[in-house]
Order: structure tokens, then C-alpha cells, then sequence
């Protein structure tokens, strides 16, 4: 679904964790099963097969990823000491989609689209695990400007009204790409439009569960906005909002113009 969204240029930025960067990568690279979420960790831990929810996934796809980022890791250092290229986190996703180059991921066609993908905490992940032990084989180290990116990502918000534009945030799930979505909101007086889409509760006084209106108090979603928060497993229901919305609009300018086009003729 989220690629759908990616292939025909329904958004124009995305923001993600680096476990979604790189299972994104993995499944191009090697399968991940359907497994159980009762099956015991002991028994998976000797198998070489890690859990992450219902879902195996193979040490060996780890490897495979390895594989295929050292030698990207190795590139963007040369360009970094013999080029001059300052690397920020958005443009080594900007690269991993280049590189893997099969349409059934997303940031592969994040990349074609020049559509823009954050990750503040691109090194809590497999990522981060391959970029520490590269940091061993190479004398010059990997620098990745998480500031520079920070400045991209709230300027999208804070410019949107010099262009006369508004700008709408589906957030789905919660944590770190929740608040930073907000907060480049805030830049503005707050998102125009809002959907979260997440199963926390708010007592414990998460983030992750903290209604819209709580985001509202804090100039992150605008004050004469209409938010929603639909409480929900994402796989669910982001099939069927984007079915409604995103799909029916691209739809429906794909007939015009094939209408427009006709006329023409």
C-alpha cells in the first residue's frame, strides 16, 4: 500500500525507522515467513531465526543485507573524502533505493520520484550495525548530518504557506516518526489535516498514545483542523483509507486524462 503511494506520487515526503529502511531492502534480498507470535524465543534464538512480532526472519537475510550495503558504505565514503559530498540520512536512503533498483520497494521508487524519506534514528537498526562495523574497515569513518536533514524536513512545513499550500500528515503507528512528523508541523502553526492510525492508549502518557488533540495544544496539528485518530492495526486498515482516498483520486485523473488525450486525437 505504502508503495502504491510511492509509485504514482501520491506523497511528497515520508518519514520512517531504520527497521523500515531495511526490512524494505531484505524482502527484495530473501523471504521473511509467516510464523506465530507465541513461538518460543530459545528454540528460534538456536535456529538462527529472529521474531519480530508473527513474522521469521532468517539470520542469513541479515547477511545478505550486509552483502549488499558494504560495498554501498564503501562508495559513499569515497565520494565523501575524494568528492566533497556531505551525507545526510536522506540521501543514503535516496542511494539504497537507487541501488537495489526492484520495483517491489518502496524507497526504489521513493527514489525514482525524488520523493524525500527521513529516518532521525537511521542507526537504530541493522543499518546502524552495518555502519559500526564498517567503521572498522575503512580508516575514515562514515559521517551521516542528521542536522541538515532536520533543516530539509521542517522547511517542507514551514514553506508550504509561502507557496500557498497546506500540508496533511497520515501518521501510522507511533514512537519517533509520530513526534517528528508533528513537530516539523509545529514550524507552521500546526498540519491542516491529520490521521493517526495506532492501537496505543493514551494513559501511560506516551507519545506513541497521545491523542490529536493533545498535538493540537502544542501548535503540531492547527487549531481549526479536524484530526482523526482511528484505532487500528495499521495492515488492516491502510489498504482500505488508501482504497477510498489516494487510490480513487489516482484512478479517477488517469480517466481524465486518457479522456483528455483522446479528444486530442
Amino acid at each position: 500500500t505504502i508503495r502504491f503511494l510511492a509509485e504514482h506520487k501520491l506523497v511528497d515526503v515520508m518519514v520512517t525507522t531504520a527497521g523500515g529502511i531495511e526490512e524494505d531492502i531484505i524482502k527484495c534480498l530473501a523471504p521473511t515467513y509467516l510464523g506465530k507470535f507465541s513461538l518460543d524465543g530459545k528454540s528460534l534464538r538456536k535456529d538462527g531465526i529472529n521474531r519480530t512480532g508473527n513474522l521469521l526472519v532468517p539470520n542469513d537475510n541479515y547477511c545478505k543485507f550486509e552483502d549488499f550495503l558494504n560495498p554501498i558504505l564503501d562508495q559513499m565514503v569515497k565520494e565523501q573524502e575524494e568528492d566533497g559530498v556531505h551525507w545526510t540520512p536522506s540521501m543514503m536512503i535516496h542511494r539504497l533505493g537507487k541501488e537495489i533498483d526492484n520495483p517491489e520497494s518502496i524507497y526504489y521508487w521513493c527514489y525514482k520520484n525524488n520523493i524525500p524519506v527521513y529516518s532521525p534514528a537511521i542507526t537504530d537498526g541493522s543499518i546502524g550495525d552495518m555502519i559500526y562495523f564498517h567503521t572498522y574497515k575503512t580508516e575514515t569513518p562514515l559521517r551521516l548530518d542528521i542536522v541538515a536533514d532536520i533543516r530539509r524536513m521542517n522547511d517542507h512545513a514551514m514553506l508550504a504557506p509561502q507557496k500557498r499550500q497546506k500540508t496533511g500528515q497520515i501518521i501510522l503507528g507511533g514512537g519517533l516518526i509520530k513526534h517528528h512528523i508533528c513537530n516539523a508541523n509545529l514550524m507552521k502553526n500546526g498540519a491542516n489535516f491529520s490521521v493517526f492510525v495506532n492501537t496505543a492508549s493514551e494513559w501511560d502518557g506516551s507519545d506513541s498514545g497521545a491523542r490529536p488533540d493533545e498535538a493540537i495544544s502544542w501548535g503540531k496539528i492547527h487549531i481549526d483542523a479536524q484530526p482523526v485518530k482511528v484505532y487500528a492495526e495499521v495492515t488492516l486498515v491502510l489498504p482500505l483509507i488508501v482504497a477510498e482516498s489516494f487510490a480513487k483520486y489516482h484512478f479517477k485523473e488517469m480517466e481524465r486524462k486518457k479522456l483528455e488525450s483522446e479528444k486530442k486525437e
